[in-house]
């Protein structure tokens, strides 16, 4: 029997093409500024570590974005709520490229954080218009396409900020995020109308759908540990390739994100285990993975070659995990999957906040090694909790059965 090559007609090739797109250029908005600070402050005259400020406030709109509109997916008719969001988003990167003065523009960047969120709301949308034979490879492309827009983003930002001025990048983003926005409005699929749901009792059903489901409950944890594991591992390496012996400027740091990018891009297609029944064997091997791609880092803390191999494998290890973690929640309660991205988003956030927190601490006990030992332990600790529990992530959506 022939296999179709498109999860429905409502989600062709093109269709998740154009979801990866949109969803990467979405989430870049977030980095922008990290490579500009130091011009954006110059140009406002505040001190570099006021700018630094401008980051944080992005981040924290994001969070709240995730936690307050992103759950409105399940209830808001998203044809109608996509667009509008991107809408309001390119009015805010409109607000921060004209921004007078630093607190205008720690307002703008607030309000980009908050309504850069559409990537978020497009991946239930898409796991929604996806057959369950192919949901996996779908969710997989998308947030395939998120994870090159997140470390294209920075790249881009510089280049264009050298040429136009800082300014440019934000005028440059408000154009495309909202011809996206219309473009959407015209592509999007009709949705039946959604339940209606107070929006005060939808914020608060979120724990109660994760308390549900022990599967939901679980992935939490092992997306939580490998999330914080990833933010570790990638503040630690700006701490060891700064220092002896590489002593190496922030462009060449920067050229290990191409390595992050290869990482990324060869675990975009890992949804496949997914829709052929591996989910949870395939959360194990990813585990496996992302525990030695660590030890490689930690023997060859000294040489750049093992240092790259040692991204390269733990970037496959830890988004083949989100992607599969991410397809598995979704397979649980198709209703709810807005509300189960919003838990998954903001315990990765909460994660990638202690791991960050984490690598500083360790760095100045014992440098790069501590790092990696302390990840390594987090990386033990989830492998644990999968051995115990891999039961409860079973998962059969496909042709092939979970083998146990």
């Amino acid at each position: 029997m022939t296999r179709n090559t498109q999860s429905t007609p409502g989600m062709s090739g093109a269709m998740t093409l154009l979801f990866a797109i949109v969803g990467g250029a979405a989430v870049g908005n977030l980095y922008w500024a990290q490579p500009l600070l130091a011009a954006i402050a110059k140009s406002l005259d505040v001190p570099i570590g006021s700018a630094g400020a401008l980051v944080t406030m992005t981040q924290i709109g994001y969070a709240l974005g995730i936690v307050l509109i992103v759950p409105l997916g399940d209830v808001v008719v998203r044809r109608r709520l996509i667009p509008i969001i991107m809408f309001l988003s390119s009015l805010a990167l409109l607000g921060t490229a004209f921004a007078p003065s630093y607190a205008t523009l720690l307002a703008t960047l607030t309000a980009v954080g908050i309504t850069t969120v559409a990537g978020q709301l497009l991946i239930p949308l898409a796991s929604d218009l996806s057959s369950p034979e192919e949901r996996g490879r779908t969710v997989g492309t998308i947030v395939g396409g998120i994870l090159i827009g997140i470390l294209l983003s920075r790249t881009v930002s510089g280049v264009i900020a050298d040429l136009f001025g800082w300014r440019a990048v934000y005028l440059l983003a408000a154009v495309v995020t909202a011809s996206f926005s219309f473009l959407l409005t015209r592509v999007l699929p009709s949705e039946k109308e959604r339940p209606r749901i107070a929006y005060g009792r939808l914020l608060a059903s979120v724990p109660v759908v994760v308390r549900k489901h022990r599967s939901v409950q679980v992935t939490l944890v092992i997306g939580t540990v490998g999330f914080c594991t990833f933010t570790m591992f990638w503040t630690g390496l700006t701490f060891l390739l700064s220092s002896e012996p590489f002593s190496y400027s922030l462009s060449q740091i920067g050229l290990m994100g191409v390595v992050g990018l290869a990482g990324s891009l060869a675990a975009r297609r890992i949804g496949w285990l997914h829709d052929n029944g591996y989910s949870a064997a395939g959360t194990g091997a990813a585990l496996v993975l992302a525990f030695v791609s660590l030890g490689i880092g930690a023997i060859g803390a000294s040489n750049i070659l093992l240092v790259a191999l040692a991204v390269l494998l733990f970037d496959v290890a830890i988004q083949s995990n989100n992607v599969l973690n991410q397809t598995r929640l979704f397979s649980v309660e198709p209703e709810a999957r807005s509300r189960l991205n919003t838990a998954f988003v903001s315990c990765n956030f909460l994660g990638g906040a202690l791991g960050s927190l984490l690598a500083g601490l360790l760095w100045e006990m014992a440098g790069w090694k501590a790092i990696m030992t302390g990840a390594m332990a987090l990386i033990c600790l989830a492998f644990a909790l999968w051995l115990i529990q891999r039961h409860h992530l079973s998962v059969s959506t496909g042709p092939k059965k979970e083998v146990r």
